[in-house]
């Protein structure tokens, strides 16, 4: 483990996103627009996987692990990164990845 001069922990992401993979309590978030979607997922990214054209992106969610593959784009877009909280839409056979943007 890192720590800044001022003595703060400094935590590798994707060390986080196994270790909440294995404890974290789901996260429970407001839709942040209104659509037909009722199954979210709220959770935390623990592996992006780029090649190609495409890309694979892992939610924990709780005891739930919720799998989307997508374009290389959407994902660099999204900036998807393992620790990254995100919410997995499931609409059907789709998953839809949304994350959460600072107000």
């Amino acid at each position: 483990m890192q720590r800044r001069a001022g003595g703060q922990r400094l935590i590798d992401g994707a060390e986080l996103a196994r270790f909440l993979t294995e404890v974290a309590p789901p996260i429970h978030t407001e839709p942040p627009v209104t659509e037909s979607a009722r199954n979210r997922f709220p959770g935390i990214v623990t592996k992006v996987e780029r090649e190609g054209l495409v890309a694979v992106v892992h939610i924990q969610a709780g005891p739930h692990r919720v799998v989307s593959l997508m374009t290389r784009e959407a994902a660099d877009e999204l900036a998807l990164e393992a620790g990254d909280f995100a919410v997995g839409v499931v609409k059907a056979t789709n998953v839809v990845v949304e994350i959460l943007r600072p107000e």
